[in-house]
């Protein structure tokens, strides 16, 4: 189907990424009690911001997935989808996020092109700089604090927990994003593409993947004691790392074969059940006050 076809484009399963916490983001700011009106287009907004950037990536890189062997079989390199129909669901996906925005205040609405430029930005990330990884961890940072602000409709008062909650997304993306470009280390550096790994090598690029990931725990546990979060929250973080450290044992400089396994599974269960205690804790513990 030509749906399914879009769908595997930009990966549309991969939402579990940023989902959860931009959902967190929403939750954090009312307190437990969001409207439903508000989950529902920050939901759309948070699908559509992504389609965008992915749709865009692949647009974008088609000439360079075409020549490494690990993407020739995407589906712009394969003929599966045109250049011309990808860049049509970009557009659309774009106006869809700031429709969106702009129904959720006038201040998302405003903000809402600049956060489609950092969106749109990675994509050209490593051409030239090797933090590639830390742009990508930024531009789903921005997750959490536009649901906040889709909320709290200003940045008005104590901007810390999403903050700490962005900070967390930065450092656990770029984290996960060191290792699953370990696969392409050889291939940028032929290409003149930047990445940590390319840089630096493998080795390298897995102990900065544990440091950033260290970092993610320490600002979870942080946002816990911020935002007044009990021991159900404390708990999944403490399960958060425990997969983190999973992760990290799958994978090594010679070993990359369970890189998917590390990437889009154990990171998936990461952002929903860091979600999920969240969300219980301000419903079980604080009855969403």
């Amino acid at each position: 189907m030509a749906i399914a076809r879009y769908l595997s484009l930009v990966k549309f399963s991969h939402s579990l990424f940023a989902l959860p916490f931009a959902l967190m983001g929403a939750w954090l700011a009312a307190r437990g009690r969001p409207e439903a009106s508000q989950v529902v287009l920050i939901v759309a907004a948070a699908v559509a911001a992504r389609t965008a950037a992915m749709g865009f990536n692949r647009v974008i890189d088609r000439h360079i997935d075409a020549a490494n062997p690990r993407t020739k079989d995407r589906e712009i390199p394969a003929g599966v989808i045109s250049a011309a129909s990808a860049w049509m669901l970009v557009l659309i996906s774009s106006f869809v996020f700031i429709g969106v925005s702009f129904l959720l205040n006038s201040l998302c609405g405003k903000l809402s092109p600049l956060v489609l430029a950092v969106l749109l930005g990675y994509s050209f990330a490593k051409r030239f700089t090797s933090m590639v990884h830390l742009w990508l961890g930024a531009a789903l940072g921005l997750a959490p604090l536009g649901a906040w602000l889709a909320v709290r409709g200003s940045l008005d008062g104590d901007l810390s927990q999403p903050l700490l909650l962005a900070g967390a997304v930065l450092t656990w993306v770029a984290g996960f994003d060191l290792i699953y470009s370990c696969q392409d280390a050889e291939f940028d550096a032929e290409q003149g593409l930047h990445s940590v790994p390319a840089r630096f090598g493998r080795a390298f690029s897995l102990r900065a993947s544990i440091v950033l990931h260290l970092l993610t725990v320490i600002a979870l546990g942080a946002l816990c004691l911020q935002a007044d979060l009990g021991w159900i929250f404390m708990a999944t973080v403490g399960i958060a790392a425990l997969l983190l450290i999973w992760e990290h044992s799958i994978v090594s400089p010679t070993d990359l074969s369970r890189v998917n396994m590390a990437f889009f599974t154990l990171n998936g269960w990461v952002g929903v059940g860091l979600f999920a205690g969240c969300a219980l804790d301000l419903f079980l513990l604080q009855g969403g006050a």
